[in-house]
């Protein structure tokens, strides 16, 4: 069975967006770290995990082609799924006013704060700033290094186009980060993982439906119409959690 354009397409939005939060939030840290102790050994600890992170791209992706394709999609699409919608869950309580959105500011202050509370760095080498950028980039790397491998290991040739996707949100928020040298406070953070909880929720849903040998109408178009419905449903959520938010102080 070939790949459809609309599997490759949202594959590469997926992963796309998906690198795109964990790249914003990992930018944030590197900055204070780089801005306070040193940016030599701030960037040479994210480049170090950036490295060892696409290695193990590559290890799982050769390791999972000897594992049969309708256990990988199983397996793999159960985990997407419970990934989608814990993030799905997280932007539709934020949408609705329950959980307090998130302040790429304000956590750029407070990791500020704490590399100046380690007191004076370095001339020449700062090991702290080394450990906290390479912690900070592995940390939010292994959620895309897990979604990129989820993506494109539920069909032949498809970790190409999500690996891109990674590669390609890494490429956009490093040059602003270069270019702008502060953290991406404007970045709309809940309204992409609200799309990214969407969009990883129906891959999941797709990739279980094939490791049970489902029939899906349209085969890979069905992609498309998972990901509709998941968003009517999740959108139709908001307003039923902001009328509970806002009914629970009046009981009280």
């Amino acid at each position: 069975m070939g790949i459809s354009w609309a599997h490759i397409g949202t594959s590469i939005l997926a992963s796309f967006l998906a690198s795109l939060v964990e790249c914003v939030e990992a930018l944030t840290v590197v900055l204070a770290v780089g801005s306070v102790r040193g940016w030599r050994s701030a960037l040479t600890g994210t480049a170090t995990a950036i490295a060892v992170l696409l290695l193990i791209i590559a290890a799982l992706g050769t390791a999972l082609a000897r594992i049969p394709l309708p256990i990988i999609q199983l397996v793999v699409g159960t985990l997407l799924l419970l990934f989608g919608l814990r993030w799905l869950r997280k932007a539709i309580l934020r949408s609705a006013g329950q959980i307090p959105l998130h302040d790429e500011q304000a956590a750029f202050q407070k990791n500020a704060e704490a590399m100046h509370r380690l007191g004076i760095r370095p001339a020449k080498w700062d090991k702290i700033a080394f450990a906290a950028a390479f912690n900070i980039t592995m940390l939010e790397g292994t959620e895309v290094v897990f979604i990129v491998i989820a993506i494109g290991a539920g069909h032949t040739g498809m970790l190409l186009p999500a690996s891109l996707g990674a590669v390609a949100a890494l490429l956009v928020v490093t040059a602003l980060g270069l270019i702008l040298h502060r953290p991406l406070a404007r970045v709309p953070e809940n309204t992409l993982k609200f799309v990214v909880g969407v969009l990883l929720s129906a891959f999941g849903t797709f990739w279980v439906g094939e490791g049970l040998h489902l029939e899906w109408p349209g085969a890979d178009w069905s992609i498309p119409a998972l990901i509709a419905a998941y968003l009517v449903l999740a959108l139709a959520i908001v307003p039923l959690c902001r009328g509970r938010s806002q009914a629970v102080p009046s009981n009280t």
